[in-house]
């Protein structure tokens, strides 16, 4: 899934404050080298490497999260592509999403209903004959968020669901 403009910086932007904080930890590494008294020094220089450990650690974990988040879930099914995408875009009718875009039989874009407390997913699917490809991600105009993680795993399942638990069609006569 790509985003461009505003949107990917806000979706990054956490990734982007820890790296922020990590180099405002090694200038305040550096800084202590200017001190006058030993024992100040080294108390500076270990705050700052701790804080340095803490916001890239948490700003590698963000970042980490946020590109597995970004890549599509490879779903593959013994349908073709406009069966696939009937099924698709039916599921997520009924699932209240709404549709954002679509190109008939290749792919679809839909944002999931917002609720009082929390602000809709978007959801991005594409169709590549009998392979379904899933990804999805917290709204990016609100920003990355890790509880709203969850809610993009159930989304990626229902999809699955959906394609999975369809009825069989019913047999010709002839």
């Amino acid at each position: 899934m790509e985003l461009y403009g505003t949107e990917r910086a806000r979706y990054f932007a956490p990734t982007v404050i820890c790296g922020y904080l990590a180099l405002l930890c090694v200038a305040l590494m550096i800084t202590s080298g200017f001190l006058a008294g030993m024992h100040d020094a080294i108390a500076l220089t270990a705050a700052g490497a701790f804080g340095l450990v803490l916001s890239g650690g948490l700003g590698l974990l963000f970042w980490r999260a946020q590109r597995h988040d970004l890549e599509f879930l490879h779903i593959p099914t013994a349908a073709d592509a406009p069966a696939n995408f009937r099924a698709v875009r039916a599921a997520a009718l009924e699932a209240g999403w709404r549709v954002i875009g679509e190109e008939s039989e290749r792919w679809l874009a839909a944002q999931t209903a917002d609720t009082t407390f929390s602000v809709g997913e978007r959801v991005r699917i594409e169709f590549r004959g009998g392979e379904v490809l899933v990804a999805s991600i917290c709204d990016p105009g609100v920003g990355f968020s890790l509880v709203g993680r969850r809610r993009c795993a159930q989304h990626r399942d229902a999809v699955r669901r959906a394609l999975l638990t369809r009825p069989a069609s019913t047999p010709r006569t002839t």
